[in-house]
């Protein structure tokens, strides 16, 4: 679950949206940027499914006690955030071999930097899968493969700036996360840049730059608003199922 939270109430959005909202963007990538067209499918399969696994899970949100507020994807036990994790590259890998490597690659990254037995078991099960999957696709191309997970990582961090921003926002108040910009894929030629810079011109509308999609893009965000006065009183799960969903259009366009 992504949540924002403001003094009355969550902003919660489920994951399996978030990664919808990132196809609906990286589908605009320019063709004459994309290496390794053949597999474009594959790309913008895993782009839209890198959280398939979170999709029944957060339909029923959990309480974190410790911070008083619904658990999220950042602060998720490990134990069963892997399981989830799991489960999502499987479903994945029963329709799209490259679409699952990328998948497995994402989300092995995510845990080479901790220190718990739970970790090390996820990063050894999932090189195990690479390599079973490297031999059954054949020759894998590297440089192909590093820009289409790049390609995965940047769609996800664009929609994650979407979701954990508050549409608005100025920008020495955007989330921590995106400070710095957001890291563009390597081995893009026509692209001097490493980074895209990202601005809210107003609540509907961020401008990038550079500008790698084909047109200007209208994005939505599906979210629940979720009261803390109604989770006092009733719980979260019921206060959650009982919110209404809300779709957020915003446009994203060039500097």
């Amino acid at each position: 679950m992504i949540v924002r939270e403001s003094k009355d109430y969550f902003v919660m959005i489920e994951q399996d949206n978030h990664a919808e909202a990132s196809k609906e963007l990286m589908t605009h990538w320019k063709n004459n940027l994309f290496l390794g067209s053949n597999l474009r499918e594959s790309v913008e399969y895993a782009i839209e499914k890198h959280d398939y696994g979170w999709k029944q899970f957060d339909k029923q949100p959990f309480w974190n006690d410790q911070t008083e507020a619904p658990y999220t994807f950042s602060d998720f036990p490990i134990s069963p955030k892997t399981t989830i994790y799991t489960y999502g590259i499987n479903e994945v890998e029963k329709h799209d071999l490259y679409a699952a490597l990328l998948c497995s690659e994402h989300y092995k990254n995510f845990f080479v930097n901790i220190k718990s037995n739970e970790a090390t078991r996820f990063i050894q099960q999932e090189r195990e899968r690479q390599k079973r999957l490297i031999l059954t696709l054949g020759d894998v191309n590297r440089q192909y493969f590093q820009f289409h997970y790049g390609l995965l990582k940047l769609g996800d961090s664009l929609s994650l700036y979407l979701c954990l921003n508050e549409p608005g926002v100025s920008k020495e108040n955007v989330h921590y996360f995106f400070q710095e910009g957001i890291d563009l894929p390597p081995h893009i030629e026509k692209i001097n840049e490493t980074k895209l810079s990202l601005e809210w011109k107003d609540k509907k509308t961020v401008a990038i730059t550079p500008f790698p999609f084909e047109d200007e893009i209208k994005v939505t965000i599906k979210q629940k608003v979720v009261y803390k006065e109604a989770i006092q009183a009733n719980g979260l799960l019921e206060s959650y199922e009982n919110a209404p969903y809300e779709e957020i259009k915003i446009n994203v366009v060039s500097k």
